[in-house]
Parts: structure tokens; sequence; C-alpha cells
């Protein structure tokens, strides 16, 4: 494995340019990852680059499904590597493992590899928007209001989640015992605020107590699971 490291940190680089596209709303990244998976912290550290720009929400979705094996990720929510498994079922993938980059709902990436993700992020940024997205957020409350911008988008559902900017853990044991772990955007508290058919403007308003930066995402609803991501936006 040692030899694929420098290649990974030095394609780093590619992960802070700008994108080409004139673009509206920010591409979404998933990051499903696990501390207790050995091959995740070159994933974390490169979702860790794509956390610091405004063109992309970059979000760290822990998994479970390797607690088992001698660390319990403090992390990790079932929900997360369910949604993962909805991606899979939709894509035709039988299976699911760590790391997995999920891009705008669409285009999935194994592991840490720089190039294949800007790719895929600079393709989806350079799409037609199909709907107009606003998020906003007045005290404890977040309006939101979405526009279809094309005909037959629906269905969709709105989701809303919250992230944690930076954690930091000292694993004691499994695969990953002996290190610190840093983590950008763990993302808590996902939820389902509505579906959407996309016949007419859509105005909702939800609860988000506290500092934490909230996500608010426009996804198509496919049979089996989650589809493509047609708008997300972000308040801080």
């Amino acid at each position: 494995m040692k030899p694929l490291i420098f290649p990974v940190l030095a394609a780093f680089s590619l992960l802070a340019a700008p994108l080409q596209a004139q673009q509206e709303q920010p591409v979404v990244v998933e990051l499903f990852t696990s501390q207790g998976c050995s091959s995740c912290p070159d994933a974390d550290a490169m979702l860790a680059e794509l956390a610091e720009r405004e063109d992309i929400i970059a979000l760290a979705l822990h998994v479970d499904y390797w607690d088992y094996i001698g660390w319990e990720d403090p992390f990790g929510d079932p929900a997360h590597a369910e949604r993962q498994r909805g991606y899979a079922a939709v894509g035709g993938r039988r299976s699911v493992y760590t790391p997995e980059l999920i891009v705008q709902g669409q285009t999935d990436i194994v592991g840490a590899k720089p190039m294949k993700l800007m790719d895929a992020v600079e393709r989806h940024a350079e799409a037609a928007p199909q709907v107009a997205l606003t998020v906003a957020r007045s005290g404890a409350a977040v309006e939101i209001t979405a526009d279809p911008l094309a005909k037959g988008v629906g269905p969709m559902q709105i989701h809303m989640l919250r992230y944690s900017p930076m954690e930091r853990t000292k694993v004691t044991r499994g695969e990953n015992a002996g290190h610190v772990m840093e983590h950008s955007n763990v993302v808590q508290g996902w939820q389902v605020l509505a579906d959407w058919d996309g016949a007419a403007p859509l105005s909702l308003r939800a609860e988000a107590e506290g500092d934490l930066p909230v996500v608010v995402i426009v996804q198509r609803k496919e049979q089996g699971g989650p589809g493509a991501i047609l708008a997300a936006a972000r308040a801080k």
C-alpha cells in the first residue's frame, strides 16, 4: 500500500482548485467512513480538504457495521449504513464498503481517489439546475423554499441534517488503535422533512436549535433508495 501514498498526497492539490463551471448551487459529496476501517484515514483527509470549499458540501457519514471488529465508532449511525445500502440498491451494487464516496447522489467512488473524485464533481457541477433552493436561518428555525426549474423532476424528498465541523478521537482498539483521528463535517440528525412532487413551489419551516451548520438537500426518491441530488444549500 505504501507506493500509493505519495500520488494520493500530491493529488490533494486538485481538491483546492475552484470549479470551472459557473454553478449556482454546491455539489454534495458524501463519504461513508468508519474509525474501525484502516483504509479510511486517507479518504477522511481528502474530505477535510473539500470541507474548506464553499462550492462543495462535504459530508462524513460514519457507519456502524465495522464496530464488531474491535472499536465502536462514536459517530457511527445505523441510519447512515441504511442510506448507503439504499444507494447500492439503486445503483445495482451488491455490497457496501468503506471508504465510499457518493457525488451528487449518483456517482460512487471507492477509496481516496482525488482525480476521479474531482472529475465527478466537475461533471455534476456543469449539469443544468433542476430545482432552485433557498435556505435561511431565523433563530432556531430554518426557512426552506424550493421551485422546480424543469418538468417531471419528482418524486422528491426534502432532507435536513446537521454536521459538526471538526471532531477528534483517540482510538484505543481496532485497526486504527493508537491513532488520534480527525474528522471534518461529521453528520448527525439526518431527517426527511417532506415528500414533494415538484408540481408547485414548496415552502417549509423546520426547527434547528443550536449552532451547528444546517444542510438541506432536495433528492429524487427512487424505488429502493435515494437517487440524484437535485439541489442543496447550507446555512451556518
